[in-house]
């Protein structure tokens, strides 16, 4: 005789498979906007943003944006001109789908050997030294050195010799060189008593801002008004809870409000320190040593161009005065940098590394007063052709 088997098909048992297979899904779904939510709340730095799609995306023009959603959505087409030619789409496909940039092998590279990714920059304008090993970096401090003020023993500062020389041309009281630190406190290791590790030289007091001071005094000798805003960026970052990579975000305030309050700022320089070691970063002139200065521009904005035509004639009249002191200038871009640098707001706008972590301030002070020299220099060269060979307004 034969048992009978249970009937599984009867209605009960598959009502509760249904239900079993609902909160399932159910809960699944949950779990995903759960993990959405969380992935958008997260702060800009923690964000994870493939490079294809930042590299390819940010180089569009907003024009070429809506053609592009305009594929989809035809009623952003309404907001551009009649008859849109739709953008090729083949590049950026292939970008986004292998992560490589057709017109540049390091992408390529970048792939393959992962530790290349970190000399995505380019040496726009040749100096002495430069190369893939060597180029400039910045140092990115503990968590623990940005949450508290690093009380480290202070040695003797040094002095360089005062600036003596008499202005014969000036700006007529009007200052047109705006002096910022994005990363105030970098400081340098030997006036941080025990300190040897480069990722701790920083100090609240003690750092590149003194460099900007020396580079100001120097423009005015020169007859060019100059001025320093010495605003703790760091600790800004701090009361506001943001991390290090967004200290350019917080200059920013910064140089607009300044900006804004006096419309003769035109030339903006933010000074900071490599994290190079001194080899790389100290060059001795007619027996004497100065600290070496390279010029960084952001290539993430559209009028790049003009920062780098400026930071090229910088480069070149200080290799006619001071050979072998530039560095050369480099372009930033990429996931690993921040790619604009506030340059956006002028085009005479330039990042500045003057020396590194093992420099003395009489070395980088020296390396100021040459900059200022250049500077000055290009600056007047620059007004006499403005004014059609005139001579600029405010000389005496």
């Amino acid at each position: 005789m034969k048992t009978a088997k249970p009937n599984d098909n009867r209605p009960g048992m598959k009502g509760a498979g249904f239900l079993k297979a609902s909160a399932a899904c159910l809960l699944f779904s949950c779990l995903v906007f759960a993990v959405s939510a969380a992935a958008a709340s997260l702060a800009n730095e923690y964000r994870i943003v493939p490079e294809s799609i930042r590299a390819a995306l940010s180089n569009m023009k907003p024009q070429g944006l809506y053609r592009l959603i305009g594929l989809e959505n035809h009623h952003f087409l309404a907001a551009l001109p009649e008859k849109p030619v739709h953008p090729p789409l083949s590049g950026l496909i292939f970008e986004l789908s292998t992560n490589i940039r057709l017109n540049d092998l390091r992408s390529l590279l970048g792939i393959e050997l992962p530790a290349f990714r970190g000399y995505e920059d380019a040496l726009l304008t040749i100096g002495e030294g430069p190369n893939n090993a060597n180029m400039p970096i910045e140092s990115t401090p503990p968590v623990e050195v940005l949450r508290a003020e690093q009380e480290a023993s202070l040695l003797n500062g040094g002095m360089a010799a005062g600036i003596s020389e008499e202005a014969r041309l000036t700006t007529g009281g009007k200052k047109i060189v705006y002096i910022y630190f994005s990363h105030n406190r970098e400081s340098f290791l030997p006036y941080l008593d025990g300190v040897s590790d480069i990722d701790q030289a920083f100090h609240p007091e003690q750092n590149i801002t003194k460099v900007g001071d020396r580079l100001k005094s120097a423009l005015e000798a020169k007859g060019i008004g100059a001025a320093v805003d010495k605003t703790d960026i760091q600790a800004d970052l701090s009361r506001k809870g943001w991390g290090y990579s967004q200290s350019y975000e917080q200059s920013r305030e910064a140089v607009e409000t300044a900006l804004a309050a006096d419309q003769h700022l035109a030339y903006l320089i933010d000074i900071h320190r490599d994290a190079k070691r001194k080899s790389d970063t100290t060059k001795e002139i007619d027996g004497v040593n100065f600290a070496k200065i390279a010029f960084i521009i952001g290539a993430e904005h559209k009028g790049y161009e003009q920062n780098l035509s400026f930071a090229n004639q910088l480069h070149k009249l200080m290799e006619k005065k001071y050979k072998g002191l530039s560095r050369g200038a480099f372009i930033k871009e990429g996931i690993m940098t921040n790619g604009k640098f506030n340059q956006d707001l002028s085009e005479h706008a330039v990042l500045v590394e003057i020396g590194g972590v093992d420099n003395t301030f009489e070395e980088l002070y020296r390396s100021a007063e040459a900059l200022a020299e250049v500077f000055s220099e290009y600056y007047w060269q620059a007004e006499k052709v403005d004014s059609s060979g005139k001579i600029p307004a405010g000389k005496e």
